[in-house]
């Protein structure tokens, strides 16, 4: 199977380029990426000479470029989104630019070339808060920031294109996603990196909010099972099952990292932050899906995966984030 992998050079992109590579022996990827600032090639360095894979940098925005690969392609899995809910309270241009018109792009070109599936990369922040209970597949949407609304809209745009044009596609809705690679403005490698630092780190508000965390590896099994196990107009939810308060995941992660818990300090809550976000995960289970590594281990291990890795994060957050906090 021959697949476009759009933001591979991501988190979660590279992270599933890897899984997809390491499982599938006959599968070939081509991954293209605009390479914006969290778009980095280090995250595939050690896979950049596979004859399997292959880098094309492009915009998904670019609908000439994108057919030229996508017409050889048997399915199409977007990642390609900015994602950093401050950034888009700051600016949404960029993020209605990416998940509205370059998913819209993507379609076209997939219903023009009959692409055999389209995979929407998508997200929990779509449903908006919620303080009992989880969302299900058939709560209605109701985001509350401009990334999640774009998300929305994205979504909105792939279920259009099934019922209209009978596009063969699934979106996934996964919940806070942790782990190697991840770029060091989101809360995890922010305060891994800033504990290793001695620096303080930003705790909005009171601290209880509540997220689902979910290991990325836990994530790429998800959308592969997703993939070739799923129905064809229907969304999945992927979600680690793991909810902390924010206070509690930055305790623990001062704690692994042996450092005082008198680092943390708290700042103005950003505006219409969701108070707890939770999925219901019971449909993509009937596929089989079943979190493979423990929040425990896995957190111990993202932490000592900075720690052992500062080439890798270390310039990006020297370039980049000195600017932004």
């Amino acid at each position: 199977m021959k697949l476009f992998i759009t933001g591979g050079a991501g988190f979660i992109g590279s992270n599933f380029i890897r899984y997809m590579l390491d499982k599938y022996p006959n599968y070939s990827i081509v991954n293209y990426d605009k390479l914006t600032y969290a778009g980095n090639l280090n995250n595939l360095k050690d896979i950049e000479k596979n004859p399997r894979y292959r880098f094309v940098k492009g915009d998904i925005c670019n609908f000439k470029l994108a057919s030229k690969y996508i017409k050889e392609s048997d399915c199409i899995i977007n990642f390609a989104a900015e994602t950093h809910v401050d950034r888009s309270i700051l600016n949404a241009d960029k993020f209605i630019k990416t998940s509205v018109n370059g998913v819209f792009a993507l379609l076209e070109a997939a219903k023009f070339y009959k692409t055999a599936k389209f995979i929407q990369i998508s997200t929990d922040e779509v449903y908006g808060s919620i303080l009992k209970g989880a969302f299900t597949e058939e709560s209605p949407i109701s985001p509350n920031s401009p990334y999640s609304a774009a998300k929305a809209s994205a979504d909105l745009l792939v279920l259009s294109y099934f019922r209209t044009h009978n596009l063969p596609s699934i979106i996934t809705r996964c919940s806070n996603n942790y782990g190697p690679y991840q770029y060091p403005e989101k809360v995890i490698p922010l305060f891994v990196t800033n504990a290793l630092d001695d620096l303080e780190v930003p705790l909005y508000g009171d601290g209880k909010n509540v997220r689902d965390w979910l290991y990325v590896l836990d994530h790429c099994l998800g959308i592969d099972i997703a993939m070739h196990k799923g129905k064809n107009g229907e969304v999945y939810n992927i979600g680690g099952g793991v909810e902390l308060a924010n206070i509690d995941l930055t305790k623990k992660i001062l704690n692994i990292a042996q450092k005082p818990l008198s680092l943390i300090k708290r700042v103005q809550d950003r505006p219409g932050h969701d108070r707890r976000y939770a999925i219901n995960c019971s449909k993509i289970k009937k596929l089989g899906y079943r979190p493979q590594y423990s929040f425990e281990k896995a957190i111990k291990e993202t932490v000592l995966w900075y720690k052992n890795n500062e080439k890798i994060w270390r310039p990006l957050k020297k370039k980049v984030l000195k600017k932004y906090y």
